[in-house]
């Protein structure tokens, strides 16, 4: 019996939550371990399931860089990056097009389906849903040329807000459009970030390798919410640092252009997705504007 009435509680403490985001957009960063472990892989998709049931609308954006990896070595094709970012030549694009649209897009979109769900898988390509020019880093402060890597000049979000608000998930592979009609690669987070944007989203969720912001690389304690000027001053203290510093700026511009809260979770921990939103205190780092609370239990 008390078994069950924790279950109630559980369900009762994610009442408020459902309330507050019913007809909600919450776009889903989904990559790194969470595509790789099937155990881990059937608790997202089964997480992102039930936000449509009970009344949000998700949006998937998905990665790929393993699957494109793999692929390259068996082709005899040598992996090379630069800042981060894939040299994509003309026989990459081709491949990267073909294992993120072809294999791992459909591959989320039909375990959508086995789940209940009714997924849509798109890529920037489909009605030019995502308008891209060539990106040149910087390389000893001059731009190199890396390929057909994508800087998004546009999302046109009418398609997925049509999908997204009826009985559909979007589900997006980060591949771009030129002007010429050609194909880009794009970094997933970024398109993520592009897309919540696009659809005034409440929610943007990346799902990493990592816990989330911690006060030092060793500490067990996640810093489970801040805001926007914290972030910043983290920064200036090199507390937040490496890698973690293009996921929290990615979020903070996200802040910036409309969107409600970000967050940096977990993708590691089973159902990370529902433990994020519908928790008090939540398991990840939730990066906001200011603290302002969905209801009086929220601990932020």
């Amino acid at each position: 019996m008390e078994e069950i009435i924790k279950k109630a509680e559980i369900l009762i403490e994610a009442l408020p939550y459902i309330q507050k985001l019913h007809g909600a957009t919450v776009v889903i960063k989904y990559g790194g371990n969470a595509m790789i472990s099937e155990d881990l892989k059937n608790a997202v998709i089964e997480d992102i399931t039930l936000l449509k049931f009970i009344g949000l609308n998700p949006v998937i954006v998905h990665g790929g860089g393993p699957d494109i990896t793999r692929t390259l070595d068996k082709l005899n094709v040598k992996s090379e990056f630069v800042n981060g970012l894939r040299v994509t030549g003309e026989e990459t694009i081709e491949i990267a097009q073909m294992v993120l649209v072809g294999k791992t897009n459909k591959e989320i979109v039909s375990l959508v389906n086995k789940k209940g769900g009714k997924a849509i898988g798109l890529c920037g390509v489909d009605g030019n849903l995502i308008e891209c020019e060539q990106y040149k880093p910087l390389v000893d402060g001059k731009e190199k040329d890396i390929g057909y890597v994508g800087k998004i000049t546009n999302i046109n979000s009418k398609l997925l807000e049509f999908v997204a608000t009826d009985e559909y998930i979007p589900v997006i592979a980060p591949i771009g459009v030129g002007k010429n009609g050609h194909s880009y690669n794009i970094n997933a987070d970024t398109v993520a970030g592009e897309v919540a944007i696009a659809l005034k989203a409440e929610k943007l969720m990346l799902l990493t390798d990592v816990e989330g912001v911690k006060m030092t690389e060793d500490s067990k304690s996640v810093l489970s919410a801040l805001t926007a000027d914290e972030v910043h001053d983290l920064i200036d203290k090199n507390i937040i640092t490496g890698g973690m510093i293009p996921k929290v700026l990615g979020c903070l511009d996200a802040l910036d252009k409309g969107v409600g809260r970000t967050h940096i979770m977990d993708g590691r921990i089973p159902h990370c997705i529902l433990l994020e939103i519908f928790t008090n205190k939540g398991i990840g780092t939730m990066i906001m504007r200011e603290k302002v609370l969905y209801h009086k239990n929220e601990r932020l």
